[in-house]
């Protein structure tokens, strides 16, 4: 049996999440898929409140991931202690709200979703996510397992591709909003791709008005950055992977205006 995961790329701001509301639901239909899961830590242009999160859900989300704006709405915390769907990076300290992972049903057996973030440039002082994984993985009996791999550099993330190849189902990059032409299968059976892209405004600087963001590289005083609005896109990518196995058969990136 064939299980199609769909993964979302960094949902901006209302222009993301009113696209998802509108087209989610059709594509899942169209491509089979059993299984979704999205990055949302910009849903509010930086970090993400409940209600976002809950229309997340509304629109066929079935797991959130999250990255280094976890905390930009400090509401969102008890929530994450509330909620098992949504998830922060699991290699942040041990006392923060929330988990890092979660094993999820499906009518074609568990699926289990790691959340981690990376460390090259992304000014936290997150734990080790190679040595996370492995203890992570160490705690697993099921077959099929994902990771959002939180980074801004490519190298980690490749580096924690081949890391990973045989021990997980399927790896994806979030982060850099921009879509990785790279998606493929790796030697012992992962699906993975640099980066998924962002789901957001098209006319947008990785989903931020442009105007803003010139400002800012112009070297105008810093201003508050805002989520761009109007036509949208999803940036997404499918994993086929076989139920049995957890074995990735094949990747797809997709873009979906």
């Amino acid at each position: 049996m064939v299980l199609n995961v769909l993964a979302i790329g960094d949902a901006v701001g209302e222009a993301g999440l009113d696209v998802l509301s509108k087209k989610l639901r059709g594509v899942k239909r169209y491509r089979d898929v059993g299984f979704t899961v999205a990055n949302g830590e910009n849903a509010s242009g930086v970090g993400i409140t409940p209600g976002q999160a809950e229309r997340m859900f509304a629109s066929g989300v079935d797991v959130i991931t999250l990255g280094n704006h976890t905390w930009s709405r400090r509401e969102i915390c008890d929530y994450l202690d509330d909620d098992a769907r949504i998830l922060r990076p699991a290699n942040y300290a041990p006392q923060a709200p929330g988990r890092g992972w979660g094993v999820y049903g499906t009518p074609l057996g568990d699926v289990c979703v790691i959340n981690l973030i990376g460390r090259c440039d992304m000014k936290f002082g997150s734990e080790n996510p190679f040595l996370e994984a492995d203890r992570i993985l160490g705690r697993l009996r099921t077959n099929i397992v994902l990771v959002d791999f939180h980074a801004e550099a490519t190298s980690e993330k490749l580096s924690m591709a081949y890391y990973l190849d045989g021990r997980v189902s399927a790896l994806w990059g979030t982060h850099t909003h921009v879509q990785t032409s790279d998606g493929r299968v790796f030697q012992n059976g992962m699906g993975y791709i640099t980066d998924l892209g962002m789901t957001g405004a098209v006319n947008s600087v990785i989903g931020i008005k442009p105007e803003l963001s010139v400002s800012n590289f112009l070297g105008n005083p810093p201003g508050r950055l805002e989520a761009a609005s109007g036509e949208a896109k999803i940036e997404c990518a499918v994993f086929e992977l076989d139920a049995g196995t957890g074995r990735c058969l094949s990747v797809e990136a997709l873009r979906i205006l």
